[in-house]
């Protein structure tokens, strides 16, 4: 006999909604300061000549985009469910943040290609200019990164976001040090040595955040929930004689889920019935893991050798 049992937990979202919808505001002023910063570090750096400030610029365009894509993945994650999707489209979240790491990995690509180009062909980098215009995008990156700073805590798809808006912050700040090196010593190998670097800074944040994309799409378990921990609590529930079919999975940042199969003795059933031991299960897992929403099945013993025959 199947009986789910829903139990709620604040992720930071408002009710019905995902846990980054709460920042959709924060994510569209993030998206003005990164356009109009692109725009003033594109017409630098073609006024001073600077790789490091057109690629810091570039990364720039892809951040707009990132930061395009996870508004309109919210738009669309908190649209209703319906009959085909009983989850809503709560994963298009998920695939936001895929996509703005293949971004990353990209823009990472070619700066490191223009880097290399500029080593072969030095070019004569104006060092005053390209530190003026890198100290613009380096005060507008620190100002969009406070705005997503406590949403990228909470969901992947701001956390996206966050990491788009922090490699640019840390190129700029890489910038900045090559126009000083090149206006006190002259050497514009500076500015391709600090493209290298902007590139090389992209690389271990867009892998880890990749490898958190990429456990949810393949439904593994929720970050910090121990699966053998949850078996353990459920079977010590009086009453509880096995375990089986358990699994957890997240749907999208904010949303994670539990099934099980709960074999329980029928005495304890004729007892206290499904619905109070619904609500021990409930808590049992409520007070020791943060699971959005339970789904249990009830069996009497024996029951769990049936589902197998019929399975075959």
């Amino acid at each position: 006999m199947g009986a789910g049992h829903d139990h709620g937990h604040a992720h930071g979202a408002p009710a019905g909604g995902t846990a980054s919808a709460a920042y959709r505001g924060r994510l569209r002023a993030a998206l003005a300061i990164t356009l109009g910063v692109m725009v003033v570090e594109i017409v630098g750096g073609l006024l001073a000549d600077s790789l490091a400030l057109v690629a810091d610029a570039a990364h720039m365009a892809t951040d707009a985009l990132g930061l395009g894509m996870a508004l309109l993945a919210i738009h669309v994650a908190n649209r209703p469910p319906s009959e085909r999707r009983t989850f809503g489209l709560a994963r298009a979240e998920i695939l936001a943040a895929l996509a703005n790491c293949l971004l990353l990995i990209g823009v990472g690509g070619f700066v490191l290609y223009e880097s290399i180009e500029r080593f072969v062909t030095p070019a004569a980098t104006e060092g005053g200019l390209t530190m003026v215009f890198g100290a613009v995008g380096l005060v507008a990156n620190m100002v969009s990164l406070s705005l997503l700073m406590r949403g990228q805590k909470e969901s992947l798809n701001v956390r996206g976001a966050f990491l788009e808006v922090a490699a640019d912050a840390l190129g700029s700040v890489a910038v900045i040090l090559s126009a000083l090196v090149i206006l006190t010593t002259g050497w514009t190998a500076a500015d391709p040595i600090a493209s290298l670097v902007i590139a090389l800074m992209i690389v271990p944040r867009t892998w880890k955040l990749l490898r958190e994309t990429l456990d949810v799409l393949l439904e593994a378990a929720p970050k910090g929930v121990d699966m053998a921990q949850v078996r353990e609590h459920m079977l010590a529930t009086p009453g509880v004689e096995d375990v089986h079919d358990l699994h957890a999975w997240t749907i999208t940042s904010g949303m994670p889920v539990l099934s099980a199969h709960v074999v329980v003795s029928s005495d304890t059933l004729n007892a206290i019935g499904h619905e109070k031991m619904l609500h021990e299960l409930q808590g049992c897992l409520g007070d020791h893991f943060d699971v959005e929403h339970c789904t249990f099945q009830l069996e009497p013993v024996g029951h769990a050798e049936h589902e197998a025959r019929l399975c075959h």
